[in-house]
């Protein structure tokens, strides 16, 4: 005679072990997602990457703007001309790289801090704190920029 199956004797999976299960699988992708290039909204800005070869021709450097160096990390700006400087191009908010030099203003796109380009202080938050300075100097017309 055939026997049948015992229902009480199939294993059976606990309720803690499926939660245990489903809890990890929602980290893992709650993980998954924190591979974003930009920050999610800490407050410490990444350290720019300064070359020993130069960044820019000076002449690519506009008087009474700059241009942004996204994969460096760094701004250039002149505001006015022959005088160059260079900042940071991590806005002290939130650390997201700024996005704009125009009319003497270094402008974060994210949240709206803007920074003279002059000096780096803040001149519109929320941002409170200046961008980093770095030391630039220009030889035979090239932007060279060191930490």
């Amino acid at each position: 005679m055939p026997t049948q199956p015992n229902p009480a004797a199939e294993p059976r999976a606990s309720r803690r072990l499926v939660f245990t299960g489903a809890l990890s699988g929602c980290a893992l992708l709650a993980l998954a997602g924190c591979g974003s290039s930009e920050p999610s909204g800490g407050n410490e800005p990444s350290t720019p990457a300064a070359d020993a070869g130069p960044l820019a021709k000076a002449a690519d450097i506009p008087v009474g703007g700059g241009v942004i160096f996204a994969d460096q990390k760094i701004v250039v700006t002149q505001p006015v001309e022959g005088t160059f400087e260079a900042f940071s191009a991590a806005c002290t908010h939130q650390g997201f790289t700024v996005g704009k030099v125009a009319d003497g203003t270094i402008t974060c796109t994210h949240h709206g801090s803007q920074f003279d380009a002059a000096t780096g202080e803040v001149t519109n938050g929320p941002a409170t704190k200046p961008l980093a300075a770095l030391k630039v100097e220009v030889k035979d017309g090239e932007v060279f920029v060191t930490s």
